[in-house]
């Protein structure tokens, strides 16, 4: 059975970093690719970053981040985390990471292409 559990989340004042860990679980071998994704109240699911599990480590970050957050992986551990710094005011959301295991389509930051979701955890930052 496929697990993501989120931890991390937390309150911080602007500009402030916060970094959020995911830990996943039942994909056996099979690689994946595991996202981040936010989402704010009254707005859409966003895509963040993705990092690609399997032997070649891939990325992909959205635009919009402007290099403030950093996607990275301890396989060891089986643990994506999120790196965010120089936080806003506007990053206060709910931040989930999911899964999305083969075959693979459509765009990596997109959450309808995610099949595993954890539960989320809040992150709020205060001007």
């Amino acid at each position: 059975q496929v697990q993501l559990v989120e931890s991390g989340g937390g309150s911080v004042q602007s500009g402030g970093s916060l970094r959020l860990s995911c830990a996943y679980s039942g994909f056996g071998q099979a690689p994946a690719y595991i996202g981040w994704f936010r989402q704010a109240p009254g707005k859409e699911r966003e895509g963040l970053a993705t990092i690609y599990t399997g032997g070649s480590t891939s990325t992909y970050y959205a635009a919009s981040l402007k290099g403030r957050f950093t996607i990275s992986q301890e396989k060891a551990k089986n643990t994506v985390y999120l790196q965010m710094n120089s936080l806003k005011p506007e990053d206060t959301a709910m931040y989930y990471c999911a899964a999305d295991p083969p075959p693979y389509s459509g765009s990596r930051l997109s959450a309808q292409e995610y099949d595993y979701w954890g539960q989320g955890t809040q992150v709020t930052v205060s001007s």
